[in-house]
């Protein structure tokens, strides 16, 4: 392997470890003497030019309140929201979840509102938390393409978010608990958002929104009814596989496919105009 192959595949290792982002223009050596550095009393504090900056959709407390009162204030808090808009905005007022504290940004949304098509996926990854957006990395350039296969755009006829607004560090699993702390949001963002049919990809957001403790091998290509918690119309959810595992495992996508066909056939039936778009 020569020095510019090693260099590539070092890098994409750093990245699957989570170590995505620098934090500094030159290296330091670990190795090298340390320097004395003078104790500093616990009660100073930096100046304000040199604290920290507020990522975008962070609010001033880092500190995230206790499991239990979390859900109970991302309950309430959901749904007092009377609008997409009030529902965004009331995100980034939370403080109740630690992944809002490491992230880069609040990844509320992307497509049209009001679409005959939601699509909620798990969390974002260090594409989307850095530009803000869901599915915006090759795993959404994978999406994007399934999905114009049969005739859905995100521009046109598709609105698309996750179960999980923050990224988890490191790509890693979510907890049970932040789960919990966010899960009320998805669930009224689909209420707000009102699609005629929902898709829900991946392992994570499929058990979180249907309840279900099966694996998505078994839950992929099923229809399931899916009510909100506000006791709202039933919305017919089908479940499949993400497109990041779809990349890791392309024997799998021909399963994915059958699941398209499957959606398709379901707009079909219920007449709905995919050309028309969304006015």
């Amino acid at each position: 392997m020569d020095a510019r192959a090693a260099a590539l595949a070092l890098l994409a290792w750093y990245a699957e470890a989570g170590a995505d982002e620098a934090i500094g223009h030159e290296p330091i050596d670990r190795f090298a003497n340390p320097r004395v550095v003078p104790a500093v009393p616990l009660a100073a504090t930096a100046p304000p030019s040199a604290r920290r900056r507020r990522p975008a959709g962070r609010s001033r407390s880092a500190r995230p309140m206790p499991a239990e009162g979390s859900i109970a204030a991302a309950r309430s808090a959901a749904l007092a929201a009377r609008s997409l808009e009030e529902l965004r905005a009331a995100l980034l007022d939370f403080d109740g979840c630690a992944l809002k504290v490491t992230a880069t940004n609040t990844v509320f949304a992307d497509g049209v509102a009001g679409a005959p098509v939601m699509i909620v996926g798990e969390a974002p990854g260090a594409d989307e938390d850095r530009a803000g957006k869901p599915f915006v990395g090759l795993s959404g350039q994978l999406l994007d393409r399934m999905l114009a296969s049969i005739g859905l755009d995100r521009r046109r006829n598709v609105y698309i978010s996750n179960v999980l607004p923050w990224r988890p560090p490191g790509n890693r699993n979510p907890t049970e608990g932040e789960m919990g702390a966010c899960l009320a949001f998805i669930q009224r963002h689909i209420e707000l958002a009102a699609p005629r049919v929902l898709v829900v990809v991946g392992g994570t957001s499929a058990k979180a929104l249907l309840d279900r403790r099966e694996g998505i091998t078994r839950l992929r290509g099923r229809w399931f009814d899916w009510q909100g918690p506000s006791g709202g119309a039933v919305v017919p959810a089908l479940a499949t596989y993400h497109p990041a595992y779809l990349l890791r495992s392309p024997a799998q996508k021909a399963s994915a496919w059958k699941d398209l066909l499957a959606l398709k056939r379901w707009l079909t039936e219920a007449g709905i105009d995919l050309a028309a778009g969304v006015e």
